[in-house]
């Protein structure tokens, strides 16, 4: 919520703050101004709570709308990822293997995002004393510059590749059904035999090559391994979601002709073929609007198919394994934007909004390492949800009584924090050593 909100619901807690609102606008630029040391020290303090797995580094960027139509300093008009009309702001996030988030970076909304790499793995390097690890991205984060900067200095990089993108050779090559590998097998598979039986889809085919740079051919000036994998129970769930598109625009020809022509890249309008010319070449009184077949043909043979690209020298399934973990960053972002409720953003300073963020941040980052210490057991809305509503009542001097109930969730809570709140009652004594107890 705004600072005003927060500041109002402040009063509820405990131990009410001893201080006004504007010293809380004030605040933020100080946290502002330290993000990058806060960034580190956090990052220190975790290490203690928590193993880090800073091995390998996962990195991706996301947006944030303001309510406004002036765009200023951060706030800027860009390539909104939910297609909203507003302003802007970007946010570029590095979490490690285990989920738990590393370091954030905040640019203008209009930046675009391949050049905010680079820049924040410097601040890495340089506050974390951190210098050799992976760094695995999607598709729209491998620019070759930023290949380049992670294949020296003992760095290394996995990056999603759209097979589609890649040249004629090398997507017939990803393509082509035999010479497919397993894990831990000296066979070849063709792919075009396989059986969709349970076994089948439990199994992840491989296959690689080796890519030199300034081979004459390649437009790129360092070595790189092409991984391209296929399994049916991605095949099956890619036909799945293409055939309820498929659905929507078959709905959407019968119901709004109006709406068709405009479509995104992924939407399912894009299997919707106009013509506005008859069999005959004269033009059409109205446009006619049919399911494009050829569309669909050219889409569904790539169904199965997911392609990277590395520099590392290991075993492909063990790659692979490595970028499928590229998840915990989009469910980073959909907690900060939901249970979070992040956005939008009440605030116009840019100092000020990069301290909303710092703020975030924070939250994430605890939010990560108690869902660690519960063993992960619990789903995200479970742990905010329950966070919330875990209030006490005043009861006078007498003390205060719980106004929640206990489950397995609070009881876990309990066990690792220390101390226990569900009793009958609980006698402002114990209150006090509780809230001096979470200081220390």
């Amino acid at each position: 919520s705004s600072k005003l909100s927060c500041y109002e619901q402040s009063s509820d807690l405990l131990e009410p703050p001893a201080f006004e609102l504007h010293q809380i606008y004030r605040a933020l630029s100080v946290i502002a101004n330290e993000s990058d040391s806060i960034q580190a020290e956090l990052y220190e303090a975790s290490r203690r709570l928590v193993k880090r797995q800073t091995g390998v580094l996962y990195y991706d960027c996301t947006n944030y709308f303001f309510e406004t139509e002036c765009q200023e300093g951060l706030k800027q008009y860009g390539p909104s990822k939910e297609h909203r009309p507003s302003p802007i702001v970007e946010m570029g996030l590095f979490i490690d293997r285990s989920g738990i988030p590393l370091a954030f970076c905040i640019h203008p909304g209009n930046t675009n995002e391949q050049t905010t790499l680079i820049p924040l793995e410097e601040q890495i390097l340089r506050d974390f004393s951190l210098s050799k690890f992976i760094v695995c991205t999607d598709a729209g984060l491998s620019s070759e510059r930023n290949r380049k900067f992670n294949n020296f200095g003992g760095r290394c990089f996995i990056t999603t590749q759209s097979i589609k993108k890649l040249k004629k050779d090398l997507r017939q090559w990803c393509l082509e059904p035999t010479g497919w590998h397993l894990k831990d097998s000296l066979d070849t598979y063709d792919i075009s035999r396989l059986e969709d039986t349970a076994k089948n889809r439990s199994k992840l085919f491989y296959k690689q090559l080796y890519v030199e740079g300034n081979d004459g051919k390649r437009d790129i000036d360092f070595d790189q391994t092409l991984i391209v994998t296929y399994s049916l129970k991605y095949r099956n769930y890619q036909q799945q979601i293409r055939n309820q598109q498929i659905l929507r625009a078959i709905k959407a020809i019968d119901t709004e002709p109006k709406r068709i022509d405009k479509h995104s890249q992924n939407d399912y309008r894009r299997f919707i073929k106009k013509t506005s010319i008859t069999a005959y070449g004269e033009c059409a009184a109205n446009k006619i609007y049919e399911i494009d077949q050829d569309a669909v043909q050219e889409e569904a043979q790539y169904d199965g198919f997911y392609a990277v690209y590395t520099n590392l020298d290991d075993d492909p399934s063990e790659i692979a394994a490595v970028n499928q973990g590229r998840w915990e960053i989009e469910e980073s972002f959909r907690i900060m934007k939901s249970e979070f409720e992040a956005r939008p953003v009440y605030l116009k300073r840019d100092d000020r909004i990069k301290a909303h963020f710092t703020t975030c941040f924070i939250a994430l980052l605890i939010y990560r390492i108690l869902e660690r210490k519960l063993d992960s057991q619990f789903t995200c809305d479970e742990i905010i949800s329950t966070l919330r509503k875990m209030r006490v009542t005043s009861i006078g001097n007498e003390g205060y009584i719980p106004s929640y109930t206990r489950t397995k969730l609070t009881d876990a809570l309990h066990e690792y924090a220390g101390f226990r709140t569900d009793y009958e009652l609980i006698k402002k004594r114990t209150i006090k050593g509780i809230c001096r107890h979470s200081k220390e």
